[in-house]
């Protein structure tokens, strides 16, 4: 018995462990999806320390460490993966153009001859990602999903530079819409630019945007803003015009500067230039840090790496900006970069025409490592970019929905105002019940694996059965669940087909089912009777109708009854009472049309088995006696 009682704390101790890694690995998976790639290795150091769904985390661990711009660390791990029975094949291309970035040439291209012969030669992002090293945007891309549309307030002209503020759309335009007199830029011939605002609705008529009221269209460009949290406080782009004067440079040219403005009563005013602005050169694409306290825009200042570049400044607690701090040459190239965006989560966002891209100007985040420090950039990808310029990136801060601007093929005007949702990955829910009460299983082991028996991930359930994990939309998956003394269960199922669908449900049932060389029949409850009785309680019938249901499922199954007491009366008595209980017990399944035969054997073990403490002169409680007033059951034999 002191055996048992070990076995079952050690279970109970490694079924917590279990449940914790599973936590563990979803918190390292809602890191890895959220650019937090500092946070998500140093979860999945861990579990590849537990070995804990070992060869997963040491892919994804790999995979972080590339978008961290560190081959010499995802080396020798990606060096064990490709070894792994079952791994992607898309691992032999990482890995080769692993090999490659730490100057092995020769093995990379061994390497990328094994990813092409395991069915690639017309893999796309051989051709176009690759040709490019541009590892980190192809492994991030190939887990991001987008959708994405037009929206109705697009108009003829330029449209851009959408963000919601308090479920108000804002965004910048050339429509210029209720003026008498057009004011047309020569570059393109458009009109210049102002600023429109209209409810933050998904079908929204073009004739709801309305001109902000206020102080900040001017005649000249205007636009496009940022805004505090509460939308009482702007930061907007404006030529360098200010109380009806132009700031111009030495060649009579008036750049584009920063300015601020107060909402009041409904209307944008108290504008201001910020220090930031110089006649001599470029300052805007403002954003603001959802706190407030820092400001991220474009400027062609001197000391730059390009032509625009990405710089920040900190707003102290009375308004003033500091100094601008230019946000090094892992964001900025030789090229334009512009338009940043800075999210809650602190990932900056911006275009550029600098980086490695799939047109002109494409859509980039940023990567921090552990000291905030922006180590790597990526590519968003298809919807987001295409052929054309892609621009004014805005996520909302729940970062699932948001809009990007683009004079991509299909629009309506110059530039058009888009809107994304970001798939999340679809979440896999469901519960392992027994098949005979229908009663969820605690401490079931369920696995998740691919089509192809590659395993992605198990779980030890708790008291509710339950599992729960993040799955790939689009791929067919296997479920399997086990536990001892139960029949295992496999389930196939996928998830094509379900765009909208924020989570699937896959409920498992494993048969309460005996096997061969198991002493005690599986998780029943024990059958307990009262002080001095022997019939049959209501409580011990549901249990008992466990039993014939399951006999009655498997025909051959046959079984032996055990009864016991607890030590309270006197040794012969307790034999006798221990009896009764037993022919009680084996009267009401008989009773219930199983037959005799099945049972060859019911006997009563008096005292002589207790499952505690509580012998004879022992002082207990009466729940510790109830323990010991039983009856088992013994399979005898299935076949």
């Amino acid at each position: 018995m002191n055996y048992i009682k070990l076995f079952i704390v050690a279970f109970v101790l490694i079924s917590t462990s279990m449940f914790g890694q599973t936590q563990k690995q979803k918190r390292a998976e809602k890191h890895f999806n959220s650019f937090s790639f500092v946070k998500a290795i140093e979860t999945y150091e861990k579990l590849v320390d537990t070995s804990f769904n070992k060869h997963y985390a040491m892919r994804k661990l790999g995979d972080a460490y590339i978008m961290l711009r560190k081959p010499e660390k995802a080396l020798p791990i990606y060096e064990k993966v490709v070894e792994q029975e079952n791994v992607p094949s898309e691992y032999f291309l990482y890995y080769a153009q692993t090999l490659r970035a730490t100057g092995d040439y020769k093995a990379s291209k061994e390497w990328m001859k094994r990813y092409r012969d395991a069915g690639n030669k017309e893999d796309s992002r051989v051709k176009e990602f690759f040709k490019n090293d541009d590892l980190a945007s192809a492994i991030f891309n190939s887990h991001e999903q987008n959708t994405l549309k037009k929206l109705k307030i697009n108009s003829k002209y330029n449209d851009f530079g959408a963000v919601e503020v308090n479920g108000q759309i804002f965004f910048t335009s050339s429509r210029n819409e209720g003026v008498s007199v057009k004011r047309v830029y020569g570059w393109d011939n458009q009109p210049l630019l102002d600023m429109y605002q209209l409810g933050a609705e998904d079908e929204v008529p073009t004739d709801n945007t309305f001109s902000l009221k206020g102080d900040v269209n001017t005649i000249h460009h205007d636009g496009p803003a940022t805004f505090n949290a509460d939308g009482t406080k702007m930061y907007f782009s404006r030529n360098n015009y200010h109380e009806d004067k132009k700031i111009e440079d030495e060649k009579g040219v008036m750049q584009v500067a920063i300015f601020s403005a107060d909402l009041v009563d409904g209307k944008w005013v108290n504008v201001k230039p910020v220090s930031l602005n110089k006649p001599d050169y470029i300052v805007y694409h403002p954003s603001l840090s959802a706190d407030g306290k820092k400001i991220y825009f474009s400027s062609d200042m001197p000391g730059g790496y390009g032509g625009t570049d990405i710089y920040v400044s900190e707003i102290s607690v009375d308004g003033v900006i500091g100094e601008p701090v230019n946000m090094g040459g892992v964001v900025n190239t030789e090229g334009n970069e512009a338009f940043p965006f800075i999210h809650a989560d602190g990932i900056l966002y911006f275009s550029s025409e600098g980086h490695v891209g799939l047109g002109l100007m494409d859509v980039f985040a940023s990567i921090l490592d552990e000291n905030n420090k922006v180590v790597n950039v990526i590519n968003l990808g298809e919807p987001i970019n295409s052929k054309k310029d892609d621009f004014a990136y805005f996520l909302d801060k729940d970062g699932f929905k948001g809009y990007v601007s683009s004079n991509r093929k299909g629009g309506m005007g110059g530039d058009d105002i888009y809107a994304f949702t970001r798939i999340p990955p679809l979440t896999l829910k469901g519960q392992i019940f027994d098949a005979v009460n229908n009663e969820p299983v605690e401490g079931a082991k369920v696995v998740l694996a691919r089509e192809n028996g590659e395993e992605i991930a198990y779980f030890i359930t708790g008291a509710n059965g339950a599992y729960t994990h993040l799955i790939s939309r689009d791929e067919k998956f296997i479920l399997k669940g086990s536990k001892e003394k139960y029949q295992g269960v496999e389930q196939s199922f996928s998830s094509f087909g379900l765009e909208k669908e924020k989570e699937i449900l896959v409920d498992l049932n494993i048969a309460l089912a005996p096997i061969e060389n198991v002493v005690v029949l599986a998780d029943l409850e024990t059958i307990y009777f009262d002080l001095d009785k022997s019939n049959i309680r209501p409580d011990a019938a549901l249990e008992l109708d466990k039993v014939v249901t399951l006999m009655n499922k498997y025909p051959e199954m046959v079984i032996r009854l055990e009864s016991h007491t607890d030590s309270r009366a006197n040794d012969e008595y307790n034999m006798a009472l221990s009896n009764r209980r037993a022919k009680s017990t084996y009267d009401y399944i008989i009773s219930k049309g199983i037959d005799p035969a099945r049972i060859p054997k019911y006997e009563g073990f008096g005292e002589t088995q207790l499952i505690n403490k509580c012998s004879n002169g022992v002082k207990c409680t009466k729940e510790e006696h109830q323990m010991n007033r039983r009856t088992e059951f013994v399979i005898i034999k299935m076949k």
